[in-house]
C-alpha cells in the first residue's frame, strides 16, 4: 500500500474536522489542536491543514453560494453533511491555494467522497467541482 501523500492526510485531517464542526462535536472557535488528534501526522501536513481549514471556515458561505448555483434541482441544506464539506474544500483549495493542480484537486475530492460518503457522491462531487472549473475556465 502506497503511503499517503501529506497533503492527502491534511484534507482527510481538515474533512473530519469540518464534519465534526458542523454536527456540534467540536465548537466552531476551538483551537485546531483540539481537531488534529493525537500528533501522528507529520509537520507538513498538519500546517496544511491548519491553512485549509483556516481558509474552508472563512470562505463558506462563499463556497455555498457556487455550490447551490452548480448543484441544479439540489437543496444545499439536503445534502450529505461529508459531500458538502468536501466540495466546500476543493472549491476553496482551487480558488484560494492557486498553487495546487486543478487535476490532483479534483481527485483529492474524488477520493475522499469515495473512502468517506455514498457510493454515488463521488459522481455527484465530480460534477459540481467539474462545472465549477468550466466556469472559471469561461471567466478566465
Amino acid at each position: 500500500m502506497a503511503q499517503e501523500s501529506p497533503r492527502h492526510l491534511a484534507r482527510e485531517l481538515v474533512l473530519q474536522a469540518l464534519y465534526a464542526i458542523e454536527h456540534g462535536k467540536v465548537e466552531p472557535s476551538a483551537d485546531f489542536s483540539n481537531v488534529a488528534g493525537n500528533g501522528s501526522l507529520p509537520p507538513k501536513s498538519v500546517e496544511y491543514a491548519k491553512v485549509l481549514l483556516k481558509l474552508v471556515r472563512e470562505h463558506s458561505v462563499w463556497a455555498d453560494q457556487h455550490i447551490s448555483r452548480l448543484a441544479v434541482n439540489w437543496d444545499i441544506r439536503r445534502m450529505a453533511a461529508v459531500d458538502r464539506s468536501i466540495l466546500r474544500m476543493a472549491m476553496v483549495e482551487l480558488e484560494h491555494m492557486v498553487d495546487v493542480p486543478v487535476k490532483v484537486v479534483l481527485n483529492e475530492a474524488i477520493e475522499l467522497a469515495k473512502k468517506f460518503s455514498t457510493p454515488q457522491s463521488s459522481s455527484f462531487v465530480n460534477g459540481i467541482l467539474d462545472n465549477y472549473v468550466k466556469d472559471i475556465e469561461k471567466s478566465a
